[in-house]
């Protein structure tokens, strides 16, 4: 099965961590950790893996 690099979620654009977790406590963990940094996570369950999925929105700049 191919696994999706980027998922629309709830119309938000996530992007695969790249990892396939086999438990959900492995794929909570990394999601905590995502969360820690300022990014947004969702965890989708394929199959028997747990796949992260995160997206971080990038801060305004003004342009002075």
């Amino acid at each position: 099965m191919a696994i999706p690099l980027a998922q629309k979620i709830d119309g938000k654009k996530f992007m695969w961590d790249g990892v396939n977790y086999e438990s959900r406590d492995s794929a909570q963990q990394a999601m905590e950790a995502y969360e820690q940094e300022g990014f947004e996570v969702e965890m989708i369950e394929s199959e028997d893996q747990f796949l992260v999925y995160s997206r971080r929105v990038a801060a305004v700049q003004s342009a002075e």
